[in-house]
């Protein structure tokens, strides 16, 4: 049991760790908030994707769903095209000051709608999701999957909170706003990158 979810932290750690969109903009929306209970319906959808992704990955589900060809190619395709957006879109953001940064600050409808599109929009984490973590809970059963799984979706919750606290802290810092210009920018850089890779592995298929 104490294996399985040592090897749950350690591979969901693994998977979340690197910069992502995801990861961005959940660091961005805790930075961009008046403050941090601002930022929870972000932490809390993205947390609640990583969940819902990871179970489907342990049952197996996810795995028969992405047997479709089609099924596959849309989701490509689809997260593609958000990528591009979100990226324009965050190049375009130009806060100034604490000022701006806090009028510029999505509210929740908004940070669920991008939150959960950056989660479940962005097939390069659904088929780690499903590789990494779908695989390594086939050798176990009963409780030691549960134990995995659980660990697993422990990480995502601790991470996410975590990140939207250092955004919220780094925004703190940034009286002047120019922090987080530079973020934008590296996070447009980030997204578009992401869409780039995946329209190569796309069109390379």
């Amino acid at each position: 049991m104490i294996g399985a979810i040592i090897h749950g932290f350690i591979l969901a750690l693994g998977l979340i760790l690197p910069l992502g969109v995801q990861n961005v903009f959940v660091f961005n929306q805790g930075a961009t908030q008046p403050k941090f209970r601002k930022a929870l319906p972000v932490i809390i959808t993205a947390s609640v994707c990583d969940t819902i992704l990871i179970l489907l990955a342990v049952l197996g589900v996810s795995v028969l769903v992405l047997q479709f060809d089609w099924l596959k190619t849309a989701l490509f395709a689809a997260g593609i095209v958000f990528l591009l957006y979100m990226g324009w879109m965050t190049w375009r953001s130009k806060t100034a000051s604490r000022t701006d940064s806090a009028s510029e600050a999505l509210g929740a409808k908004k940070q669920i709608a991008f939150a959960a599109s950056v989660s479940l929009l962005n097939p390069h984490a659904i088929l780690d999701t499903v590789g990494v973590i779908g695989t390594g809970s086939l050798q176990y059963g009963g409780a030691e999957k549960a134990a995995f799984a659980a660990a697993c979706i422990a990480i995502s919750w601790l991470w996410f909170t975590s990140l939207a606290a250092a955004g919220r802290l780094a925004g703190n810092l940034d009286k002047s706003g120019r922090l987080m210009v530079v973020l934008n920018k590296m996070s447009a850089v980030v997204m578009w990158g992401t869409g780039v890779y995946l329209a190569a592995g796309l069109l390379g298929e």
